[in-house]
């Protein structure tokens, strides 16, 4: 594990061997891996320096979340963890009607923070992180930024039929964008080296709006977004769950450095378009199949990544859907050797 390697990698600089990141959500393996039967970030720093993590993706929307300070909609959450504990039914939508909604401005809803208040938070909090996890780099980042911000206010159901206006609800994500420019600055004043800025803005199967609607009022608020983290000399590494792999050009063009993806999107398309001149964060790997399909489909998977690297400047290794609590045992472990038998460039 190596925070600069990490960098490195993000940076275009060449690197001994794939760098490499991971998001897991399986205590079992965390107590096999750190030997250890309670959990905790002790517990989770082994586990990291074991698996040889460099890479920790961390973002951070403030002290005070949303719904503490204005109305959101919980939709609830499944279960990802082996004991239930982050199953969350969904309570009904503050919100009556899309009329409701495209008259809705986040930044009067929630207030922007006080902005030195702001840094200072941001500063203390990823520093103490960053010396916990000495070994991997830690990120700044935002999640909520705007089609994300807009699903946490509004739910899926209020969001769609009002996006069915597009010019009205143009005017309702430019308020969720001037919230999130605000902790944009803010993390641009501290100390990160790199920044994450999350937003879930197209489905499993592609776009859920129309793709003109996104390169006309989604990607010029992201150039916007930008802009004072790369004056500041920080790195942009943009996320997204589901298939976008039809906008790399348009967030080539809005200014992110890096890409971190889930394997439904194209990865050779990403290499094509952007393979030496951007970091890409992925694989070919499923965790559907680690969990379902055993070891022959998985060793396939990660076959098929592995014809690729060296065809990319710039590599981070990754199951780009996560590692569940339901992924047997047996196959983290042959995952994780493989992937070190074979991660040398």
């Amino acid at each position: 594990m190596s925070r600069q390697l990490a960098l490195d990698t993000i940076n275009l600089k060449p690197t001994f061997r794939l760098a490499h990141t991971e998001y897991v959500s399986h205590d079992a393996l965390f107590r096999k891996v750190s030997g250890e039967k309670e959990l905790g970030r002790e517990v989770e720093r082994k586990f990291l320096d074991a698996w040889g993590i460099d890479f920790i993706w961390s973002v951070d929307d403030g002290p005070v979340p949303w719904h503490k300070r204005g109305r959101v909609t919980d939709m609830g959450h499944a279960v990802y963890t082996e004991d239930g504990r982050d199953m969350r039914d969904n309570h009904k939508s503050p919100f009556a009607s899309p009329d409701e909604v495209l008259s809705f401005n986040a930044v009067d809803e929630y207030g922007l923070p006080d902005f030195d208040e702001l840094v200072k938070y941001y500063q203390t909090t990823w520093s103490e992180k960053q010396a916990f996890f000495k070994n991997q780099l830690v990120t700044g980042g935002y999640y909520k930024t705007i089609i994300s911000g807009a699903t946490e206010s509004f739910g899926w159901d209020m969001e769609l039929m009002a996006a069915a206006d597009h010019d009205a609800f143009a005017k309702v994500l430019q308020s969720f964008a001037e919230l999130t420019l605000h902790h944009n600055k803010a993390w641009a004043k501290t100390d990160i080296e790199v920044f994450i800025q999350h937003d879930d803005m197209v489905w499993t199967n592609g776009p859920f709006m129309n793709p003109d609607f996104y390169r006309k009022h989604i990607f010029p608020l992201y150039k916007q977004l930008w802009e004072p983290l790369h004056e500041a000399g920080k790195k942009i590494m943009y996320c997204c769950d589901g298939t976008f792999d039809m906008f790399i050009d348009d967030l080539i063009e809005a200014g992110t450095d890096g890409f971190i993806f889930e394997p439904s999107n194209n990865f050779e398309l990403f290499i094509e378009k952007c393979g030496q001149t951007h970091c890409l964060v992925g694989s070919k790997v499923d965790c559907r199949a680690m969990t379902f399909e055993g070891w022959n489909a998985v060793k396939q998977q990660m076959d098929d990544t592995f014809a690729l690297k060296e065809s990319i400047k710039a590599f981070m290794w990754a199951v780009g859907n996560h590692i569940p609590f339901n992924v047997p045992l047996e196959i983290a472990e042959q995952y994780i050797d493989y992937l070190k038998a074979n991660w040398n460039r």
